[in-house]
């Protein structure tokens, strides 16, 4: 339960429809091809077609650079996504988002700062996971740290709970309401919920009691549809992806249809329920 009134404060609504950027493929990666224009010019109108049908927020991430790094990326990167975020941020006037792949959370804050992003969406803030790109760990005393040296503490960390795309054994024993208390002890803004893939639905279990055991936003981070979008009605947000791309799939173009679907969806939800959260664990 957002507490705090986050949410509110970076969207303007107390639960917010965030729409995803896959940018093309940046320089530096095997896949780049298209000219940095011509990425640009994709993202502009995706992110208009949000804006049209009712989202509240957008969020930029370099998907198509694969295979991803391991908690870094190049300054090429990190420069193109700040080019590509002001450029959005100018033509349209939404809370914007950054992550960058895969972990490089640093690099997500730089590019915010410089394009004027509100938040950003980062993997291992807690605990440590295995991932395709190998094994990541927790980053939150180094990453705050940094947020704060660069004076940036009005962007705000939304972070990913038993990360998609990863192997999660060594914490097994640790549950994902554990694992968000323990994001929200060490001064998370927000956490994100997912399924175990991208466009995989996420437990609508997990999301309520994620929500009713923390204090800060809980956000749908995968599988969301028009068709079980009331299955979270505890959440505070959700992060649209593949669900609004032609077929599902997140690497299609985006489908202007199924993002009026699921807004209107969004916008049918019954108001949600008061819920009495327990508060941020203490440690002693």
């Amino acid at each position: 339960m957002d507490r705090h009134g986050t949410t509110l404060n970076v969207f303007g609504e107390s639960r917010a429809l965030i729409g995803m950027l896959h940018l093309g493929a940046l320089p530096g990666s095997p896949e780049h091809r298209m000219a940095l224009d011509a990425i640009i010019a994709r993202a502009l109108e995706e992110a208009q077609i949000y804006k049209d049908a009712g989202f509240h927020g957008l969020m930029i991430e370099n998907m198509r650079d694969r295979p991803y790094l391991n908690g870094h990326v190049g300054p090429e990167t990190v420069a193109a996504m700040a080019v590509i975020g002001y450029e959005v941020r100018r033509e349209v006037p939404l809370p914007l988002g950054v992550q960058v792949l895969a972990a490089a959370n640093r690099e997500a804050i730089a590019v915010a700062i410089a394009c004027g992003a509100r938040f950003v969406r980062v993997e291992g803030f807690v605990f440590a996971h295995v991932a395709d790109e190998g094994t990541i760990e927790g980053c939150a005393g180094d990453l705050l740290r940094y947020r704060d040296a660069m004076e940036a503490e009005h962007i705000k960390v939304f972070a990913d709970i038993k990360k998609k795309h990863a192997s999660h054994a060594i914490t097994a024993d640790v549950s994902v309401l554990e694992t968000a208390l323990a994001a929200e002890f060490s001064l998370v803004d927000g956490v994100i919920i997912s399924g175990i893939a991208t466009g995989r639905e996420t437990d609508p279990v997990d999301v309520r009691v994620v929500a009713d055991g923390v204090g800060v936003p809980v956000l749908v981070g995968s599988g969301v549809t028009p068709e079980n979008i009331d299955r979270y009605t505890h959440a505070d947000g959700f992060i649209l992806g593949s669900a609004v791309k032609k077929d599902g799939h997140w690497a299609n173009a985006l489908d202007g249809a199924r993002v009026k679907a699921i807004a209107d969806a969004f916008r049918a939800l019954p108001k949600r329920k008061i819920a009495t959260a327990r508060g941020a664990a203490r440690k002693s």
